[in-house]
């Protein structure tokens, strides 16, 4: 009976690069780049493109723009962990998602305008697929909440007509999907406390206070 080695190497030819020495070839920034923008141009040539993202340096720290065909869909702060956003994007809106800076071109570069002082008012098309019901109703209030202006959680519920709902103009306005484009930072307690805010107090302040100085 002969044997049947089931360890022995397979043999490269001498000098012949291995597969560590093509991986790293291929793999070079350049390279990956042209690929990733192929993909991003195919995918969207081809309606294979639910969702596309990039990230924007801010004053109140890394933004993720998210963007479906409709418009903007999401904006989120570094502190509610991108990853778990991009993960919940998939979910709710659809699992193609994909990092193609282009699209959102036109959104950061309004974002960079308002934090440099030269926008009060935002002109995106907007996807509104993340905001339902109550919570859909006060989000489309908060962007009639004029630049520089601000109004209590009880002022929001009478003018979306709730008086009585205040608790959930609350919880609406601490999910807001769309934070800084849709100023949900313009809305404060009653005794003019700053309130919760997704991306924090300090974030909060700093909107607020980059419009008083406006």
């Amino acid at each position: 009976m002969t044997d049947h080695p089931t360890d022995t190497p397979t043999d490269t030819p001498a000098g012949g690069p291995t597969d560590g020495d093509l991986l790293e070839r291929l793999a070079t920034p350049t390279e990956l780049a042209g690929l990733h923008r192929l993909l991003e141009v195919r995918a969207e040539q081809e309606g294979l493109l639910d969702v596309a993202y990039r990230t924007l340096d801010s004053p109140v720290g890394t933004l993720l723009l998210a963007a479906t065909t409709t418009g903007l869909v999401r904006v989120a702060y570094e502190r509610e962990d991108l990853d778990v956003v991009l993960e919940s994007l998939a979910s709710a809106v659809g699992p193609r998602v994909l990092r193609a800076p282009a699209r959102l071109d036109e959104a950061a570069r309004q974002v960079d305008e308002y934090f440099a002082g030269t926008r009060t008012a935002f002109d995106l098309p907007l996807d509104h697929a993340l905001s339902r019901g109550f919570r859909g109703q006060v989000h489309a209030y908060l962007s009639r909440i004029p630049y520089g202006h601000t109004e209590s959680y009880g002022e929001v519920a009478e003018h979306v007509g709730s008086p009585r709902a205040v608790r959930a103009v609350g919880t609406a306005c601490a999910t807001n999907p769309l934070p800084v484009v849709v100023p949900c930072h313009r809305v404060l307690r009653s005794d003019g406390s700053l309130g919760g805010y997704l991306g924090g107090t300090a974030a909060k302040t700093t909107l607020l206070e980059l419009e008083r100085a406006a």
